[in-house]
């Protein structure tokens, strides 16, 4: 495997896959060069002379514009590139052909609710309904460890801050995530615990919820207890042995929802981990199962690509208007619809934000998008999914959770031990990161500059995922971490 990229034919720049030395002479089929500078691994050298004001070309596409001359072999980075990228758009719709055929089903075994849905996981989660009561959420999850019994993997709180002193629309995703939670699959049974005097109380919170299965989920307010701990083991108690009554089955992958997201991304996230995560993505959907794709940020300047691959004009609009929006909120907060990428990207080989987001929409495979959906909404079509959520990491794959995913697929170049409501795959975009943080890492993506193909790893991570939805813990599992964050979008009371 050579020590270097040109992702695309019309590109300006390769990739270095390992650390190469100033003066090392590099080869490709269209192009002869010794390098004028040293390059970092997953870092950027030009292949051409490029010219002040020109476009520098990645992935066949525009990832900024030079401010400098930049000679051939010469490091191409943040100090000689800008990005390209304006504010609101307008956009046409050019659809291509995204044609898929289908494959042979395949099975994982999982737990059957009630009302029909399947969960990977049959946990018991504890949700407080507002932050005054996150200290006596866990320490009731870590009082109730004795009932993990039969087929109950964990007793597990969600602390979060919010549930009080919240307005509007801020306080609506507040409860609508929470809703989303509670009707999660994954948990065989759910404790929500309320204080009593909060604006996101049970009672308001019922209607989000809508219809339930009361055996599985139970309801305490704190404020009306003797005891509410004591209370809540007897709850616990009892929802275990609802839970426990639950066994895995087999169950068609088609019923799998799988959320994509990265961070900490480096150079060769849009290389080795990202494109694996997409020809999983197809590869699951052409078996009838669905995705779901958020981070809208870094979406930006690469957003045409999924707007083209839209089923229809209809979705094609939601996709305009979920980029648009985003662009909006920015604006209506004064903040610049470009901060990004962040320092470790920088570090890593990322430049701009159209380096970042091309590299990031990889995950999204070649599938049709066939739904779009707004934050907290859960996902109701097959396929690909589009999930309006923020870049961070926390926030978008909690929402990706909250949407309906069973697991989420996190890629990473960085490293980050991490974890959300559903098990959370490590996978790590380079080998020396999978090596030193072997504790995080559950899949490693790195062996690709190493001669493994893409098709071997894509299997290899479908054969992951369903064992991981069989029961398989990820490490932030062993670790024992789970993790949960809201979208703050409002004042705070």
């Amino acid at each position: 495997m050579s020590d270097y990229i040109k992702i695309h034919p019309e590109d300006s720049v390769a990739v270095a896959l390992a650390p190469l030395e100033k003066g090392t002479s590099v080869t490709l089929s269209d192009c002869t060069l010794t390098l004028t500078e040293d390059i970092p691994q997953g870092h950027k050298f030009s292949l051409c002379h490029i010219s002040c004001g020109d476009s520098v070309i990645k992935y066949g596409n525009p990832i900024g514009i030079a401010v400098e001359n930049i000679k051939k072999g010469s490091w191409v980075h943040t100090h000689n590139i800008k990005t390209g990228l304006g504010d609101l758009l307008t956009y046409t719709y050019n659809k291509t052909d995204t044609t898929l055929p289908p494959s042979e089903d395949v099975s994982f075994m999982g737990f059957r609710r009630t009302d029909g849905k399947v969960g990977v996981r049959n946990e018991i989660w504890i949700i407080p309904t507002v932050g005054c009561v996150n200290n006596v959420a866990t320490a009731i999850a870590e009082q109730a460890k004795p009932y993990i019994q039969d087929t109950v993997n964990d007793v597990v709180a969600f602390p979060h801050p919010y549930g009080c002193s919240q307005m509007g629309d801020d306080q609506e995703n507040t409860r609508q995530i929470l809703a989303d939670l509670i009707n999660h699959p994954n948990a065989g049974g759910v404790l929500v615990l309320g204080l009593g005097c909060e604006n996101s109380n049970i009672s308001e919170l019922k209607k989000y919820i809508g219809e339930y299965d009361e055996k599985r989920v139970r309801f305490l307010v704190a404020q009306e207890c003797d005891d509410e701990i004591a209370e809540a083991l007897h709850i616990i108690e009892d929802l275990s042995t609802y839970a426990g009554s639950f066994k895995r089955e087999p169950i068609s992958c088609s019923e799998l929802i799988i959320g994509m997201k990265c961070g900490g991304s480096d150079g060769l996230s849009g290389i080795t981990a990202n494109p694996t995560v997409g020809a999983f993505s197809d590869l699951l959907i052409s078996k009838g199962g669905t995705t779901i794709l958020t981070e809208v940020p870094e979406m930006f300047g690469a957003e045409t690509l999924l707007m083209n691959r839209c089923e229809n004009e209809a979705v094609f609009e939601k996709t305009v208007d979920l980029i648009n929006d985003f662009k909006n909120y920015f604006t209506s907060h004064n903040q610049t619809i470009y901060e990004n990428p962040s320092p470790g990207n920088k570090c890593g080989g990322i430049s701009t934000l159209e380096d970042k987001s091309l590299g990031c929409t990889q995950k999204s495979g070649k599938s049709a998008v066939k739904g779009v959906l707004s934050y907290g909404e859960a996902v109701h079509t097959k396929g690909l999914n589009l999930l309006s959520a923020p870049g961070n990491d926390l926030v978008a794959s909690t929402a990706l959770a909250a949407s309906g995913a069973h697991i989420v697929l996190f890629t990473t170049g960085r490293g980050t031990p991490f974890a959300s409501p559903v098990p959370t795959i490590k996978i790590s975009t380079n080998s020396a990161l999978h090596a030193k943080k072997n504790n995080w890492i559950d899949f490693n993506c790195g062996v690709m500059t190493e001669g493994t193909s893409l098709d071997t790893l894509k299997q290899n991570l479908f054969d992951y995922v369903i064992a991981v939805a069989s029961g398989e813990k990820v490490k932030a599992e062993k670790a024992g971490f789970h993790d949960m964050a809201i979208f703050k979008q409002g004042v705070t009371l």
